[in-house]
């Protein structure tokens, strides 16, 4: 045995107790999967690897065996020493499936729930997480399909891509389609499996996208906001165990309630019907700040004057009404959408409602903010704190807001009953 191949017993690493299943497909890049197996089993993991029918014209079965220290599945009737169905027994072992490299084919499979062999049918029986690290021509990978695909599978299954490297494929080509390298590969899952579950038991209401005030069956006030921040939000608050609400003007399929309302007074409502009994609320959504007076019942035609006029009122201000009551040990976070002014109107907001954090960012700046999956945010805290974020996917800046408002909520002390 090599001196890189040696495990101690004595050192367990820190994926001891942690089983991965290691799903390997057929391409070029399956050989790199030997290295994975190999860092997962030096750093503690119990590695189950199972191969696609094709995955074995790259590697054989042997050599994964043998870097795992345990049996190798290929085939989905492949008779076993018990009664428990395979594919079964593997899903409920697994506290996350890797699948590296992740294909074309199997990616397509697993967006729309085909299950024809036994990898695809231990995931859709998977309760876990799920990685996939794509691996494919860079034509195959820019096809729609295949994005259209990896989009079902990252936003509505949330399982997590692990973006490919740009380099020389095997046919020459040049582009975006290598698959990560194993040392990234290996960090991003041993981040995943050492992650603290740091908002279990916390009830938190998240609010996304820009709501639609009405002025007639056809026409609307609205604004720009795409949603995708309160969903990032959501999505990561529930991977960390809180118990989540999410109150949007999108609708989105989600595992946890996801509430859908249209204009300012449903989402108040909303909001208000779940505030007394939750830890924490993230106001992401833009909120109209005016409604029509008067709301036409039929559509409003085109007359000879040259001008409408409508009349505005004020909406409630959702945030300034539960900033002034919400209890102690509750955090309000809110963020500011500026064009101008940015640090100084986010600290007025701020103060003025009350709030425990704001996270502002610059709507004037290109290619962030509304409908992008990117932003650059100032956070500033109550305490007088500032930091500053620069431009990152939205999931990354949800993941270090909640870092701070997981600290924060332990910190806060319990309202005397």
């Amino acid at each position: 045995m090599n001196e890189d191949d040696s495990y101690s017993a004595t050192e367990p690493g820190p994926l001891k107790n942690r089983t991965v299943i290691l799903g390997v497909c057929g391409g070029i890049a399956a050989y790199k999967a030997c290295d994975i197996a190999s860092g997962l089993r030096k750093a503690g993991a119990t590695v189950h690897a199972v191969m696609t029918p094709h995955a074995t014209s790259f590697i054989t079965p042997l050599t994964l065996q043998t870097l795992t220290r345990n049996e190798v599945h290929v085939h989905q009737f492949d008779e076993g020493g018990h009664w428990k169905p395979e594919h079964i027994e593997l899903a409920q072992k697994a506290d996350l499936i890797l699948v590296a490299p992740a294909t074309a084919n199997t990616i397509a499979k697993l967006a729309n729930g085909i299950c024809d062999e036994l990898l695809t049918t231990i995931i859709m029986a998977a309760q876990c997480r799920v990685m996939l690290a794509p691996a494919m021509n860079p034509h195959m990978l820019d096809h729609p399909a295949t994005q259209f695909n990896l989009g079902v599978l990252q936003h509505r299954m949330r399982y997590e891509i692990i973006p490919p490297d740009i380099g020389e494929m095997a046919c020459g080509d040049y582009g975006a389609g290598k698959m990560a390298s194993v040392e990234g590969i290996l960090a991003t899952v041993a981040s995943k499996l050492m992650e603290r579950s740091n908002l279990t038991g916390k009830s938190m209401i998240i609010t996304a996208g820009g709501t639609r005030e009405p002025i007639d069956p056809v026409r609307f006030i609205g604004n720009r906001s795409s949603g995708k921040m309160g969903v990032a939000v959501a999505d990561a608050a529930h991977a960390r165990g809180a118990d989540v609400t999410l109150i949007s003007t999108v609708h989105v399929e989600r595992s946890y309630p996801v509430v859908v309302v249209e204009t300012a007074q449903e989402m108040q409502e909303a909001v208000e019907a779940e505030f007394d009994t939750c830890d924490a609320l993230v106001m992401t959504a833009a909120v109209a700040d005016y409604r029509p007076i008067v709301v036409s019942t039929h559509k409003i035609k085109k007359t000879e004057s040259e001008d409408l006029v409508l009349e505005l009122t004020k909406n409630p201000d959702i945030l300034d009404l539960l900033g002034r009551v919400k209890r102690k040990d509750q955090v309000i976070v809110g963020f500011a959408a500026e064009s101008e002014g940015l640090l100084s109107n986010a600290q007025q907001k701020l103060k003025r409602k009350h709030l425990d954090m704001i996270i502002g960012n610059d709507i004037s700046v290109p290619d962030i903010g509304f409908g992008s999956d990117y932003n650059a945010v100032v956070i500033l805290t109550a305490e007088g704190q500032r930091e500053n974020l620069p431009r990152m996917p939205k999931r990354a800046i949800a993941e270090h807001l909640l870092d701070l408002l997981a600290a924060r909520l332990e910190n806060v002390q319990k309202a005397p009953v």
